[in-house]
């Protein structure tokens, strides 16, 4: 039989083992964090000595066109949030599909995209 004391002593052991192992995994985590940091600081002075970008405008959106129908045509893509042909808008817009309508959509898309809408 093990005497508590030998036991005791044992498992003292062993967990300084598994400490000092930790400490050096620490210490090893810790040497690639100084030297990452490193890496920055010595980054930073080039970088810092760069001029600064010109400032861009932002872009401000086209008009969209004053009829209505452009209007309920953009609305549509919004809603389907997909492109859509003439011929497929004729439905949400609550037109016939014939070749007037399906033709003057057309015209009203190629007149968003002139503007820079998306298509």
């Amino acid at each position: 039989m093990v005497p508590p004391i030998d036991a005791h002593e044992r498992e003292l052991t062993a967990k300084a083992g598994e400490t000092r192992a930790r400490i050096e995994e620490l210490i090893t985590r810790l040497h690639g964090l100084d030297t990452e940091i490193e890496n920055l600081r010595t980054a930073r002075k080039p970088l810092l000595a760069l001029p600064e970008p010109p400032a861009t405008e932002v872009p401000v959106p086209p008009e969209v066109p004053e009829h209505p129908a452009y209007r309920q045509i953009l609305t549509v893509f919004t809603d389907t949030g997909r492109p859509m042909r003439a011929q497929d808008l004729c439905r949400p817009l609550d037109l016939p599909i014939v070749p007037k309508n399906t033709e003057s959509i057309h015209f009203k898309l190629k007149c968003l995209v002139s503007t820079g809408r998306p298509h």
